[in-house]
């Protein structure tokens, strides 16, 4: 008896970002929760742009009745044959192996290129590439530095966490006082990425202003995709995802509320 063909999933892969899941986003969790469920497991490959979560204090938070929740569900659709891969973003960059090993996923580097046919696409968060807020570029290469990671680690968990508390206190005030221009990505600099990665195509996150972007470099034009932030629960909603089918065309698709 002739064995049947191989199913193929019918999207090849999805991107999402910035969904900063918190307990006190419910709305916004269960969309998360029913994207899984209804979205990733119809897919191949799953690619997870950063800001998953609102901050991570460090993998023995993990324990609490939320992320753990939330840990199970990624699980399970790493399980169900979904290939999960992880870019950190500057709220969840402490994230470990003990997650990445509970989740199924697979961390990438935070500038990763992946193939669909012969187009080249290249994968971040964007926060990287957002040179021209200064006052962050020298906050992000400190709590980048393996040192202070590991020192900060080493802090009881509650303290991490009121620290934490401190800086997104901090960040919001800063925030509130630089231009749109300021927080978003320099255009040199994604020039160059496009020329270091060889990719016609980068999807990234973090700058929250969702859009379609086309960037003549020399002799070239190459597409920049931003996904959109997602909350569900404080004033109009918003969240997206963008999906590559299993032909190579690239389509962006609105969350709707659970």
């Amino acid at each position: 008896m002739n064995q049947p063909a191989e199913q193929k999933m019918p999207v090849q892969a999805l991107f999402i970002s910035d969904l900063h899941l918190q307990p006190a986003l419910p709305k916004t969790t269960r969309a998360f929760l029913d994207f899984l469920k209804n979205q990733v497991k119809q897919t191949e490959q799953l690619y997870i742009l950063g800001d998953l979560f609102e901050y991570w204090a460090g993998d023995d938070d993990m324990d609490s009745d939320y992320l753990e929740t939330i840990v199970r569900s990624i699980r399970e659709a790493a399980d169900s044959g979904t290939a999960i891969f992880w870019i950190c973003g500057n709220r969840d960059f402490l994230t470990g192996e003990r997650f990445l090993e509970a989740t199924g996923a697979r961390a990438l580097p935070e500038l990763s290129v992946i193939e669909s046919g012969k187009t080249k696409i290249a994968l971040a968060h964007g926060d990287a590439q957002c040179t021209d807020d200064q006052a962050y570029m020298q906050f992000r290469n400190m709590v980048r530095n393996p040192v202070w990671q590991k020192q900060f680690l080493a802090m009881p968990l509650a303290q991490r966490k009121a620290i934490i508390a401190g800086m997104r206190q901090d960040s919001r005030k800063g925030n509130q006082e630089k231009s749109a221009r300021i927080m978003d990505v320099n255009a040199s600099v994604i020039a160059d990425l496009f020329k270091q990665t060889g990719a016609s195509v980068l999807i990234h996150g973090h700058t929250h202003q969702p859009g379609q972007h086309i960037h003549k470099i020399e002799n070239g034009e190459y597409l920049r995709l931003v996904l959109s932030d997602w909350n569900l629960d404080d004033g109009p909603a918003r969240g997206d995802w963008i999906e590559l089918n299993r032909h190579g065309e690239l389509s962006r698709h609105v969350v709707k509320p659970v």
